[in-house]
């Protein structure tokens, strides 16, 4: 079997402790999963249906560094611990929703905050200000073999020695089992998907030069230089 085009590489994540690489699938990011977030958003903090965009896998990064992108003059940064899924299916249930789950890593949602916002009022897709070429800078996955499965410990993104994100795992809405198993009444889940799991309070732009030092608890840090 020949293609009539080159096919592109296969986006990958390193694995901590491995030289094998996970490959990736797709990747879901939940939104407004932390109430204070939901409220610098403007919207309710009270538990409603959870809601899901999606970024690219090709729009993970791992260079340490991140491209301002064109077309916007004000870009956030969002911390996010990273779900990577080993197995998936349709209708899985909570109690045996994360045997599915390989491992857990640190990444940003970086996001075109002016461009998504004008989709909001027009009503359309957010894939503009979400899912552009190196929004999705991400760490290593560290397996369930060797962290477990984090619920509680400290989110935290930091910019130039300054706090500017913090918050505890124990304080999403919506927990990683119920992620998993509300996407797979949707969705038919798979090995290879990523799942962001939200971030916490202090979303805020960032500009050339910066340095962003994302962490999680139990989790890992990253260092991501704005150029």
């Amino acid at each position: 079997m020949t293609y009539a085009i080159t096919p592109p590489a296969i986006p990958t994540l390193p694995i901590d402790g491995s030289d094998d690489l996970f490959p990736v699938r797709r990747i879901y990011c939940i939104g407004r999963n932390f109430a204070d977030h939901a409220i610098e958003m403007g919207h309710d903090p009270d538990r409603e249906p959870p809601f899901f965009f999606q970024k690219n896998p090709d729009n993970i990064d791992l260079s340490g560094t991140f491209a301002y992108p064109p077309q916007s003059s004000d870009v956030h940064h969002e911390i996010e611990m990273v779900v990577a899924l080993k197995s998936g299916g349709t209708n899985i249930g909570l109690d045996g929703a994360l045997d599915h789950v390989f491992g857990y890593a640190v990444g940003l949602d970086m996001t075109r905050r002016d461009l998504q916002g004008q989709m909001k009022k027009m009503g359309r897709p957010w894939e503009i200000g979400k899912a552009f070429e190196g929004s999705a800078p991400m760490g290593p996955i560290y397996p369930v073999s060797a962290i477990g499965h984090p619920d509680n410990g400290l989110v935290e993104l930091i910019v130039n020695g300054t706090v500017r994100q913090t918050g505890d795992l124990n304080q999403m809405i919506w927990k990683v089992p119920e992620m998993i198993s509300y996407l797979s009444e949707y969705f038919t889940l798979d090995a290879g998907d990523l799942i962001m799991s939200g971030t916490p309070a202090g979303v805020g732009p960032v500009a050339r030069g910066d340095t962003l030092v994302a962490r999680v608890d139990g989790v890992g840090a990253i260092e991501c230089k704005v150029v």
